[in-house]
């Protein structure tokens, strides 16, 4: 086996043996705990980070997509949250549906 597979199944042992941690732990304490809450705000805050960072600084291929067809796709998502509360996969399919939209209005 070559250095990169070892790698590679390293980090596959460690993310596997830290999730069966965080399933014991979460399993362990009471909903409104703060650890839980804590780790709650750090997942948001980090999605949040990936969608502004997809939409101001995109890499691959969404930079060829034009600033205001990336912009209607938040503003569809968004709105669409906002109508079916709860609701995250129309939401995303909503948002999805507008930027590709966008896209080809805007060529």
């Amino acid at each position: 086996m070559s250095q990169a597979d070892w790698a590679l199944l390293l980090t596959i042992g460690i993310g596997l043996a830290l999730r069966g941690l965080g399933l014991l732990l979460g399993g362990a304490l009471r909903p409104d705990h703060p650890a839980i809450a804590w780790a709650s705000a750090v997942s948001v805050a980090t999605l949040a980070a990936f969608v502004t960072l997809a939409i101001a600084a995109p890499a691959g291929l969404l930079a060829t997509v034009p600033w205001p067809a990336r912009l209607a796709g938040l503003a569809a998502g968004f709105l669409a949250f906002r109508l079916l509360p709860g609701r995250l996969l129309p939401a995303m399919a909503a948002g999805l549906a507008a930027l590709l939209l966008a896209r080809v209005l805007t060529g």
